[in-house]
């Protein structure tokens, strides 16, 4: 994926096992990022990043979809628990990963293995993708996606 290029559709089930597909935010501007695993000290700080700042992502005509391999009950309990207000999405056949090319092999520990790479990908009201964030690190990722949202819509 590069950016330009058309967001892959997907659709895939939620926290309450709805199907929720892209294209029904057609006409917003979507952040869509891919995490490793609910829970986890990374993706549970990033969750509740994006959930912090959700009130300035909706004001900016903005939705957040998380997807990862979590089964839709991983989901529910993990929304639960943190009470993220964002929508988690279940891929645990992996083929929105793979579409987003973010499914791939990686090196842990000096091992390559298949894995998701954290990545993130803001696509425009028109679907196409305006900008990726790659090997994300979450410390400070929410601000620069608002930031780089707020530059992309000023120049419209």
């Amino acid at each position: 994926m590069k950016v330009g290029d058309k967001a892959p559709e997907f659709c895939l089930p939620n926290r309450h096992a709805q199907h929720i597909c892209l294209k029904d935010f057609f006409g917003k501007w979507v952040v869509l990022y891919f995490y490793p695993k609910d829970n986890s000290p990374g993706c549970t700080l990033e969750a509740m990043d994006f959930t912090k700042n959700m009130l300035q992502f909706e004001d900016l005509n903005t939705v957040v979809l998380g997807i990862s391999p979590d089964s839709v009950r991983s989901h529910f309990d993990f929304t639960l628990k943190h009470k993220l207000n964002i929508i988690l999405l279940s891929d645990k056949e992996k083929n929105a990963m793979k579409k987003y090319g973010v499914w791939k092999e990686k090196q842990i520990y000096g091992k390559t293995q298949v894995g998701l790479v954290r990545s993130t990908f803001l696509i425009n009201p028109g679907g196409n993708i305006v900008h990726i964030w790659e090997n994300v690190r979450v410390n400070g990722h929410v601000q620069d996606v608002l930031n780089t949202l707020k530059e992309l819509k000023a120049k419209k």
